[in-house]
C-alpha cells in the first residue's frame, strides 16, 4: 500500500477532519440568511449536540473516490474521540489532549493535527455553538431532515462540515467533510448508543485490538 498523503489521510474522517491543509487562502466567512424559525431550530440542534456528552456508534465512511470502509467510534465529550477501522483496513485516527491522532500499522507512522485546527473541534468542544467562532453558511430543510453547513468563521477557506439530522426525534445521523478542494468525504453513524464513560485507553493513539464485544 502507497503512503497516505497528508491530504488523503485528513480526508479519513469528516471528520470530521479534512481541512487543517496548510496554505489555504484567507476568505471570509458569509453567513446563511436564517428566518426566526431557523433561528430557532438552530438553537434547537446545538442544545441537542449539547446534550450528547458521550456515544458508541457503528459508522459507515465513503471517501471522494468512492472507497468504503466502516469501524466502531467512540465519542466522550470535551475532545475525545476514537474511530476504529475495520480490518484489512490498518487505519486508526484518535482525538484526545487537543490533538487529533492519525495511525497507519502497515507503515507504522502517525501524525498528529492539533484539533482545534479541524472541524472535529466543532463536536468535540467543551460547549458547542453554531454562532461566534462558527458560521453557519447553510440550513436545508428537506423531509424528516435538517442539513446544517458551518465553517471555522475565522479560516472559513479550510473547508467546511455539514451535520445531518433526523427530524423526528432530533437525531445526528451523518456528517461531511467538504475540503478546500471540494473534495467531501460522508461518514454515517447507525447502531448509536448515547451515554456511557470509556475506559482512558480508547483516546490513546496506541493502536489496540477492537475489545470483544467492543468497548462499554
Amino acid at each position: 500500500m502507497a503512503p497516505m498523503r497528508r491530504r488523503d489521510l485528513l480526508l479519513l474522517v469528516p471528520a470530521l477532519a479534512g481541512m487543517a491543509a496548510a496554505g489555504t487562502a484567507r476568505a471570509e466567512a458569509v453567513a446563511a440568511p436564517l428566518t426566526s424559525a431557523d433561528e430557532a431550530d438552530l438553537e434547537r440542534i446545538a442544545a441537542y449536540l449539547n446534550s450528547i456528552t458521550a456515544l458508541k456508534a457503528k459508522f459507515l465512511q465513503v471517501a471522494p473516490d468512492g472507497q468504503v470502509s466502516q469501524g466502531l467510534a467512540w465519542l466522550e465529550r470535551p475532545g475525545r474521540m476514537r474511530f476504529q477501522y475495520d480490518p484489512p483496513s490498518p487505519y486508526l485516527l484518535v482525538a484526545g489532549y487537543g490533538l487529533l491522532v492519525f495511525h497507519d500499522s502497515s507503515l507504522n507512522q502517525t501524525t498528529n493535527i492539533p484539533l482545534s485546527s479541524t472541524p472535529l473541534g466543532v463536536l468535540l468542544a467543551p460547549h458547542i455553538t453554531l454562532t461566534g467562532k462558527v458560521t453557519v453558511t447553510s440550513f436545508e430543510r428537506l423531509p424528516g431532515e435538517f442539513d446544517v453547513t458551518v465553517v471555522r468563521t475565522d479560516e472559513p477557506g479550510q473547508g467546511s462540515l455539514t451535520l445531518v439530522f433526523s427530524t423526528l426525534p432530533l437525531t445526528l445521523r451523518q456528517w461531511a467533510v467538504r475540503d478546500a478542494e471540494g473534495k467531501v468525504t460522508r461518514v454515517s453513524l447507525y447502531d448509536v448508543v448515547l451515554g456511557g464513560h470509556f475506559p482512558a485507553h480508547l483516546f490513546a493513539y496506541v493502536p489496540l485490538p477492537p475489545p470483544a464485544g467492543g468497548a462499554n
